[in-house]
C-alpha cells in the first residue's frame, strides 16, 4: 500500500504555472504534445525542463509521436506518457525505461477484462486509467467508475485521472490507494490554473493519505 500518493498537474503551459504547482506540493508536471486546447511545443517543454527546481517530474504526454519526437522530449528529460494507439513494443523501443501507458476506461461497456488485458500487455508500464470520451484523448473532465480498477490498482502502480477536483480526489485516494492521481481542468477556472484550487487538491490529497 502506498502512504504517499503522487500528484500530477497536466496542461503545465509555462513556468510561472509550473512553478505555482510545485510550490504546492505537486510531483510532477504534464505538458501536452499532443492535440489538445493546451497543447505546447518541444521547445516550451524544454524551457520548462531547465527551468523547473530538481525533484519535480516533468512528463510529456504523447499520443502516438513520432520516434524522433517521443525520443526528443526524453532527451530533455522528461518521462513518456503515452496516451495513443502505441504497442507495447514501440513503448519499450521508444521509452527504453519508465513511461506511462493510458488506457480510456468506457463506462458503456463491460471493462474489467478489457483492464486485465491492458495490464498485463504493459508489464514495465505505470498505468494511467481515464474516462472514454468519443474523440477525445484525455482531459475529459469526466469521472468514471474507480471500482472497475480497483484489482490492477492493488497489484500495479496506477494514476487515476478524469474528473478529479479538489472535493472528489480524498474519495478516490481512500477508496483505492493509487500509486498517483492526475488533474488538469479540475483545478482550473476560466480555462487557467487556479492557485486555490491547486492547493485544495494537494490538501485533500494529503488529508486522505493520512486518513490511511
Amino acid at each position: 500500500m502506498n502512504v504517499r500518493t503522487r500528484v500530477k498537474i497536466c496542461g503545465i503551459t509555462a513556468f510561472d504555472e509550473a512553478l505555482l504547482a510545485i510550490d504546492a506540493g505537486v510531483d510532477a508536471l504534464g505538458m501536452i504534445l499532443a492535440d489538445s486546447p493546451r497543447r505546447v511545443s518541444i521547445e516550451r517543454v524544454r524551457e520548462i525542463v531547465r527551468a523547473i527546481p530538481a525533484f519535480a517530474t516533468p512528463v510529456a504526454v504523447l499520443a502516438d509521436p513520432s520516434f524522433a519526437q517521443a525520443k526528443e522530449a526524453i532527451r530533455i528529460g522528461c518521462v513518456p506518457q503515452f496516451c495513443g494507439d502505441e504497442s507495447p513494443a514501440e513503448c519499450e523501443r521508444i521509452a527504453e525505461s519508465a513511461y506511462v501507458k493510458a488506457y480510456r476506461v468506457d463506462m458503456k461497456n463491460t471493462e474489467g477484462d478489457a483492464i486485465a488485458r491492458f495490464a498485463d500487455r504493459y508489464p514495465r508500464a505505470t498505468l494511467l486509467f481515464d474516462s472514454y470520451v468519443a474523440g477525445l484523448r484525455g482531459g475529459t473532465g469526466i469521472a468514471f467508475d474507480w471500482d472497475i480498477v480497483r484489482a490492477v490498482t492493488a497489484r500495479r502502480r496506477v494514476i487515476v485521472s478524469g474528473g478529479l477536483t479538489p472535493e472528489n480526489v480524498g474519495e478516490c485516494v481512500r477508496r483505492l490507494r493509487p500509486y498517483a492521481v492526475d488533474v488538469r481542468s479540475g483545478v482550473e477556472t476560466n480555462g487557467q490554473k487556479d492557485p486555490e484550487r491547486i492547493a485544495a487538491f494537494v490538501r485533500a490529497v494529503r488529508e486522505a493519505d493520512a486518513q490511511a
